[in-house]
């Protein structure tokens, strides 16, 4: 069969970083602030000591943790969003929804905002968990095409299993900001759930939009790349990105190379850097980090499933064997595939940094915090 487009290579560029202040120890929102940089000030862990705490959970953590009031909070497709005490590693309280939480939080205010599967885009406390209010959306989707990555059968819309996250939501001057599976884009008053505005778009956006300069920039299913005004929801620009009709395979766009790391299996998860290092999660279940003076590797951590189920599905060479889950070229063997190799404890969640430590969660069920 034939594998998803998914980057095999690390490509770095060079931004011009928002970071967070170091008077205050947060990461509130996905990739730490609302232009989504993953640039932290923060050490960060230059070399590691080891687990400082792990917290489990009853499914996958694909949600990336936001970190405020001495506190991490994350979802897991357990349906529940869950807060933990950033010291000691225990639960705080936690909140059921009625469907996986794969949306990152975002906290602002006293309160934390994400969404589930069940439809539903949620403000809660964040002290307490108890619910502020909640927006019920027209409903969660994923992505579905014909003959999704060369399945069987060819003629049949199928739902994409790569398809793991949802929005996860900005907060910004009083709004908060996300997409949804109905093919929208939302603004709505942080304090009351109102809708201030919202912006259709051509398919599923599950992208989290970034905020930068008074604009709001998302990508959505349907191809586009789009610049709203973030006041307004009117259209400033949309980019047309790649396109692939046959099998609905992700096309890359490209860009000038500073440097490249090969790594033997794919990354969904966003980098996020602090110091020196670069830190990237894998597939294969390890946090890899990049020195970038040197533009050399420094060390990696391994969640405690990819410890014990790795070999089972990695070839000699160490890259990924894809033959070992995926047996035949049909639809459902796709998805049974796609959940045997998620037992390698692969790492969907992306890095929060708060002083010496990083959090993040794995489908091990884990919610690691390593310094």
């Amino acid at each position: 069969m034939k594998t998803p487009a998914l980057f095999c290579a690390l490509f770095l560029c060079f931004v011009a970083p928002t970071v967070i202040s170091a008077k205050d120890p947060t990461a509130a929102m996905f990739r730490g602030n609302p232009s989504h940089t993953g640039v932290y000030d923060a050490p960060g862990v230059p070399k590691l000591t080891g687990v400082k705490w792990r917290f489990h959970t009853n499914g996958y953590i694909i949600s990336s943790p936001a970190v405020a009031n001495g506190t991490a909070y994350v979802g897991s497709t357990d349906g529940n969003l869950y807060a933990v005490d950033l010291k000691s590693g225990t639960q705080k309280w936690k909140f059921k929804t009625e469907a996986r939480v794969v949306s990152s939080p975002a906290v602002d205010n006293g309160a934390v905002y994400f969404g589930s599967y069940d439809g539903y885009f949620y403000a809660v406390d964040a002290a307490s968990g108890q619910v502020k209010w909640k927006f019920a959306t027209p409903g969660e989707r994923r992505f579905a095409a014909k003959h999704l990555h060369g399945m069987l059968p060819e003629g049949e819309t199928m739902p994409d299993p790569f398809d793991c996250y949802s929005s996860s939501p900005v907060v910004s001057s009083g709004n908060v900001y996300f997409g949804s599976g109905d093919g929208n884009i939302y603004a709505l008053d942080a304090a009351t759930g109102k809708v201030n505005w919202k912006f259709q778009t051509g398919d599923v956006v599950h992208a989290s939009p970034a905020i930068a300069d008074g604009t709001l920039f998302v990508g959505s299913w349907d191809s586009y790349f789009y610049a709203l005004d973030v006041a307004t929801g009117k259209e400033k620009w949309k980019f047309k990105t790649g396109e692939d009709h046959e099998i609905y395979n992700q096309v890359g766009k490209s860009g000038a190379e500073i440097f490249s790391l090969k790594l033997t299996w794919p990354m969904f998860g966003s980098p996020a850097i602090a110091g020196d290092l670069l830190y990237q999660p894998s597939e294969d279940g390890k946090l890899h980090t990049v020195d970038l003076k040197t533009q050399k590797p420094s060390w990696e951590f391994q969640t405690e499933a990819s410890q014990q189920n790795l070999a089972a599905f990695s070839a000699p060479d160490g890259k990924p064997n894809y033959v070992a889950a995926f047996t035949e070229n049909f639809y459902e063997n796709m998805v049974i595939g796609v959940n045997k190799m998620y037992s390698v404890g692969m790492i969907l969640s992306s890095p929060a940094i708060v002083e010496d430590a990083i959090y993040f969660g794995a489908m091990d069920g884990n919610l690691y915090a390593i310094h």
